[in-house]
């Protein structure tokens, strides 16, 4: 197997975990920020590969695409973290006019606009759960309140890989009652 390949697998792999561990639901977003220079081993921004990006979007697409699950790709700061997004997911988000490169955007969020069916540019969403690979800072894309997850794949390549699910704020106090399924 192929050092592509296995980036492919490993992340494929990571997606199916996540929609189990957040109970991700169709029509929800995941917010992706990925640094394939960490990847292969070098400091983010340093060596973006289009392979790579390609690779991981190969593994992570299928999988939510076939659970109903929008996936929605964080650029680099070049773009100020601009996200890419189907059209359809974009919801009332303004629009604005980029379209990412490896250097400029990052290879993740290119290979995200050439692969998605309708992709379009956004400043800011709030997703309902995110995977960072490679310390790539996704908080600033999550709704309140985010909450760490512990996923078995912990490295995709040479990249730390962290995520979370996000969940209602709890408001009340002492006399308040929750709903225990979202949680």
């Amino acid at each position: 197997m192929s050092q592509l390949d296995e980036i492919t697998r490993q992340a494929g792999r990571l997606a199916g975990e996540l929609i189990e561990a957040a109970k991700l639901r169709p029509s929800q977003i995941v917010i992706v920020g990925c640094s394939s220079s960490e990847i292969a081993g070098h400091a983010v921004g340093s060596l973006s590969s289009p392979e790579i990006g390609q690779a991981v979007f190969d593994g992570l697409y299928p999988v939510f695409k076939s659970h109903g699950v929008y996936l929605a790709a964080q650029c680099c700061e070049h773009l100020n973290r601009a996200v890419i997004i189907e059209r359809a997911a974009a919801g009332n988000s303004e629009i604005v006019n980029v379209v990412p490169q490896p250097k400029a955007g990052g290879s993740f969020a290119t290979a995200a606009y050439q692969g998605l069916d309708d992709p379009v540019a956004v400043e800011e969403i709030r997703a309902d759960a995110g995977l960072d690979i490679g310390n790539t800072l996704i908080g600033m894309h999550l709704k309140k309140v985010a909450v760490p997850l512990r996923l078995a794949v912990t490295h995709i390549g040479q990249a730390p890989v962290n995520a979370a699910r996000t969940r209602p704020k709890f408001i009340g106090g002492d006399r308040a009652v929750y709903d225990e399924k979202l949680k």
